[in-house]
């Protein structure tokens, strides 16, 4: 279960953040919205430390994709964006010290919008930005705790955590209509709705699980199977093809 999370809130660089769409960013309620996910964390239990917006790095509050910390690693991670390119220095820094540090070097790419840690496993989406070097690199820097890693294709969305998410003891989250992949088959899954697409990038804490607002079916599916919903605003972090997950890196 997720213990800590650190996050950055977005700065006023955020109105440039990459988006798949377009829509203009309203960065003021941005920063109202990661207050209220921040809130959120606290409320499921989770200790919360706040790093100061980067100004340099427009989608530098998406903590998740430039490190990751799994099973006492943490992983420097190495964006397959090329605008977020040098995020992972300072996130390095917040974690020296606290871990031992393995780095992902080209050629390899890696995000963590890819990677999807289970207990027996990771298994990570082979995407736009996570390459097969990547992986690889991730492979190898597991193999000391014996958790093996896995690969995935990812066809038709950003990442593979957009389409699947681990709720907690093996149970999945996915996209109705999403073939689940061959690592992940065996575990029980919860199926978000296809007009609810978006709610599926969700984020498990213990019986608690922070959800997009705006969502009624996939929320009242995950209260009926006994989960705390806890939802947060996040119309602007969509807009930038983000989602909860996206917002922290927890461990």
């Amino acid at each position: 279960m997720i213990t800590h999370a650190i996050v950055r809130p977005p700065g006023a660089s955020f109105a440039r953040a990459i988006s798949s769409s377009g829509a203009a960013i309203d960065v003021a309620l941005a920063q109202a919205q990661h207050a209220e996910y921040r809130q959120a964390l606290v409320a499921a239990g989770v200790e919360v430390e706040v790093l100061l917006p980067d100004e340099g790095y427009p989608d530098s509050c998406f903590m998740q994709d430039p490190a990751l910390v799994i099973a006492g690693t943490a992983v420097i991670a190495r964006p397959g964006a090329a605008s977020r390119l040098g995020e992972e220095a300072s996130v390095a820094q917040a974690l020296a010290g606290r871990f031992p540090l393995a780095r992902i070097v080209p050629p390899g790419t890696l995000e963590g919008g890819d990677v999807l840690i289970l207990p027996d496993r990771v298994v990570v989406g082979i995407s736009a930005r996570t390459n097969r070097a990547g992986i690889a690199q991730l492979a190898g820097a597991l193999s000391a705790v014996g958790l093996p890693v896995y690969e995935a294709p990812v066809d038709g969305y950003l990442h593979l955590l957009t389409a699947v998410t681990h709720l907690g003891e093996g149970r999945l989250l996915a996209v109705e209509g999403f073939a689940v992949p061959p690592p992940l088959a065996g575990r029980p899954v919860l199926r978000v709705p296809a007009d609810e697409a978006y709610a599926c990038n969700a984020l498990g804490i213990g019986a608690n699980v922070i959800l997009p607002a705006g969502y009624p079916k996939t929320s009242a599916m995950l209260r009926s199977h006994g989960f705390e919903v806890l939802p947060v605003p996040t119309t602007e972090f969509a807009k930038a093809d983000g989602g909860v997950t996206c917002l922290s890196l927890a461990w």
